[in-house]
């Protein structure tokens, strides 16, 4: 199992490298920056720099004051600093989108892949049961179960179950599901029994 498993890790460490070496030099520097900035240093070494601030400009010697109050170089630097800082932080939140979105898009082809997988299984095992006598008829779930998956059927009733939601019509949505659950349970509980 340790070698399956250090295999996985092998592999999305290769995707993660892969995706570092598109990343733009932009990326990559915002990126840092970002990551820079959202250390609790960061906030320390501001917090520390904008008090000495304030205290030299209030209580140091009148003729060595840079910025007497109301401070307007240090709200200057501050709006400067937020500005920039917004900037890189965007630039880094919309590239760790395009990487978030060729996961999903990964991870929608791996569980096709393992649903057709898994429908050529059922088959099997059903044509297997059948040939050692345990299967009588055909078993309606598992002609469901194998039907090809269609994501955009999916994505459409999601939409929907998600819209029911917002109208107040989920729980009659939700309804009528465990309506089918239980239609589909009691199907399952009629059958004969099985050698």
């Amino acid at each position: 199992m340790a070698d399956v498993t250090r295999a996985n890790v092998e592999a999305m460490l290769a995707l993660d490298r892969m995706q570092g070496a598109r990343s733009t030099l932009t990326d990559r520097f915002a990126d840092r920056v970002a990551r820079a900035c959202g250390h609790i240093g960061f906030t320390l070494v501001h917090a520390v720099a904008i008090a000495a601030w304030v205290l030299w400009n209030t209580l140091g010697p009148p003729d060595l004051r840079f910025d007497p109050y109301p401070f307007i170089f240090l709200a200057l630097w501050a709006s400067c600093e937020s500005l920039f800082l917004m900037s890189f932080v965007l630039i880094s939140q919309n590239y760790q989108g395009r990487v978030a979105e060729r996961r999903n898009q990964l991870d929608l082809q791996v569980n096709l892949l393992a649903e057709q997988e898994n429908s050529k299984m059922l088959l099997l095992l059903q044509d297997i049961a059948r040939e050692v006598g345990a299967l009588r008829g055909r078993d309606p779930e598992v002609g469901a179960l194998v039907q090809a998956t269609r994501p955009e059927a999916l994505a459409r009733q999601i939409e929907e179950a998600y819209r029911g939601g917002e109208t107040g019509d989920g729980d009659a949505a939700a309804a009528a599901a465990a309506g089918r659950a239980a239609e589909a349970a009691a199907g399952r509980q009629e059958r004969p029994a099985r050698r």
